[in-house]
């Protein structure tokens, strides 16, 4: 059904990195996220969700809120202890174990750094559209540098930081669609040229980078707006009103060993049978596997 006026342009689907992905992996888990009034229950929170939340906070003051001045070891310790909460682990034990470990781990992340750098961007919100999606997302950090080319102007690079266990590589860097979707966002908005995607991995202190071309660029673009396409054309069927079983059809479950890890595991019978929910603090342990976008 179209509910644009004649002659009114399309209306572009709006969507983030994260919504795409979501489609493209369970089209029952976002139909849940996305689209339930209200939303289904979700499990409890897990705990490697909490460390990778606070660790980002912690950093998104310490680049973007705190003067030259305030950015100390001292510092750091008192605003991860004071930011600290023991959502989703096993016990205040466990938690505190692990308050003391992300607080070394943002320690040394941060050892090196010039307490008067200012990033380009902290947590900034960029954007572009394309004929048929309106794309955006939030950044972790935007750094401006001196570009690399010789020219004497300077050029973006975009900064995710992880918290996750498995060490990441530039493959990952290059492959992630959000990231190149920043890089499109960051020169729409902030007009400057960008082609670097950093993922700044804590757990190791390493940096995993990659550089764009043109190109590859425009291969995620043609694979974001394709994802858009049919999130929105589910999203109509929705609209026009299905029954339970209309519904189970359009969004099925799309069972698979990390449904163990799904927020609606526990109301989501096919993804049970295919991999039972796991406790929360699970992907605290080593030998479980856990969906790198959940890993922080």
């Amino acid at each position: 059904m179209n509910d644009m006026l004649p002659g009114m342009p399309t209306r572009l689907f709006v969507a983030t990195p994260t919504k795409l992905l979501t489609f493209a992996d369970c089209k029952r888990r976002y139909r849940y996220t996305y689209l339930e009034t209200p939303r289904p229950p979700k499990g409890p929170p897990w705990a490697h969700n909490t460390v990778g939340a606070i660790v980002h906070e912690v950093l998104a003051d310490f680049f973007g809120r705190w003067p030259a001045a305030r950015r100390t070891p001292d510092e750091v310790v008192a605003k991860m202890r004071s930011s600290w909460r023991s959502e989703g682990f096993r016990d205040e034990q466990q938690s505190l174990d692990w308050r003391d470990r992300s607080t070394e781990m943002v320690l040394g992340y941060l050892r090196d750094t010039d307490p008067y750098y200012e990033p380009r961007g902290v947590e900034r919100t960029v954007a572009f559209t394309t004929e048929r999606a309106s794309l955006r997302g939030r950044v972790d950090r935007i750094d401006e540098r001196p570009a690399r080319d010789g020219s004497g102007g300077t050029e973006l690079a975009i900064v995710d930081y992880k918290t996750g266990r498995r060490p990441l590589t530039a493959v990952d860097a290059r492959s992630s669609l959000a990231m190149a979707l920043y890089v499109l966002g960051a020169r729409r908005v902030l007009h400057k040229p960008c082609t670097r995607v950093e993922l700044h991995h804590l757990p190791t202190n390493t940096v995993a980078a990659a550089d764009h071309d043109e190109a590859s660029l425009g291969r995620h673009q043609r694979r974001a707006e394709s994802m858009a396409d049919d999130a929105a054309a589910a999203e109509a069927r929705w609209r026009e009103g299905l029954t339970p079983a209309e519904a189970d059809e359009a969004f099925p479950p799309e069972p698979s060993a990390l449904c163990g890890w799904c927020d609606f595991a526990r109301i989501c019978p096919q993804g049970r049978r295919e991999s039972p929910p796991r406790d929360p603090w699970s992907g605290l342990d080593e030998g479980n596997e856990l969906p790198i976008a959940d890993a922080g």
